[in-house]
């Protein structure tokens, strides 16, 4: 029942990699055997039911929980047993896109986004003011350094947190849930904006999401959570796998809109 992403063909090269871990709450079991694969400067979109571990997956890639067994490569070091300061260091080639932003609500937005560079770097405040401008422009906000969190939109808010994620320039970007609560036209805003930044600053970007219409769109390569295991593959290879419980899933709109990218990628 295990499945991998398959890496890139074009590079072969997994930017992150989980390979046989287990791990378990208790008496809950969150994961079984999983396996799967990231692949470098592609957009790898985690989906499954509630409980599922879909956030847990992300949590164990950044290095705040430890599996009870198994792999866990992130750019090519080995995390589970690292210490602290030895994870601080892979840490900072990490983005972390927080479920609702997670932004401080006592602080202006330009101060939520320096305050990485504040923490982590020896940059001065010149070069940290261009750093945040850079970003905030990046993700289309302006004249919103004073402003504090409560006093934007959820469509901006989000934009702020992602700009708040990318200012360390990550390469790896990893998004919980970046739709939820968003209205329609925010939703397309929000793929918008990492689908481009996938393109023009090669990161890659891990997804979770119960947004079936944008996952489908924006996913290189899909990985599928269940009963403590992993399917993956691109959407059209999980709609051929003909797997009846997968394709129950994904939904008839997303098995048709597979379906179609499949048929134009064979006809081009």
């Amino acid at each position: 029942m295990t499945a991998s992403i398959e890496t890139d063909p074009a590079t072969g090269e997994a930017h992150v990699e989980l390979d046989s871990v287990r791990l378990a709450f208790g008496r809950r079991v969150v994961f079984r055997d999983l396996r799967c694969r990231a692949p470098r400067g592609r957009v790898t979109i985690v989906l499954g039911g509630s409980g599922s571990g879909k956030s847990t997956l992300l949590r164990l890639v950044g290095g705040l929980q430890r599996p009870d067994a198994g792999s866990v490569r992130v750019a090519g070091e080995e995390v589970t047993g690292l210490g602290e300061r030895e994870l601080t260091r892979v840490r900072r080639k990490i983005g972390m896109l927080f479920q609702n932003g997670a932004l401080l609500d006592s602080i202006s937005i330009f101060e939520n986004v320096a305050l990485p560079l504040r923490e982590h770097t020896a940059k001065d405040e010149l070069e940290i003011e261009s750093e945040v401008h850079r970003r905030l422009a990046s993700v289309g906000l302006d004249d919103v350094d004073e402003l504090l969190p409560g006093e934007l939109s959820g469509g901006m808010l989000r934009r702020a947190a992602l700009a708040r994620a990318i200012v360390m320039d990550p390469e790896i970007l990893l998004c919980d849930e970046p739709f939820s609560g968003l209205d329609p036209p925010n939703v397309e805003r929000i793929e918008a904006l990492l689908t481009r930044l996938n393109r023009e600053l090669g990161l890659t970007i891990i997804v979770t999401s119960h947004h079936m219409a944008s996952s489908m769109r924006m996913g290189d390569q899909l990985v599928l959570l269940r009963d403590g295991f992993a399917v993956g593959g691109t959407p059209a290879e999980l709609v051929a796998g003909g797997d009846p419980r997968v394709v129950e899933f994904l939904g008839s709109d997303a098995v048709a809109a597979a379906a179609g990218a499949g048929a134009g990628s064979v006809g081009s």
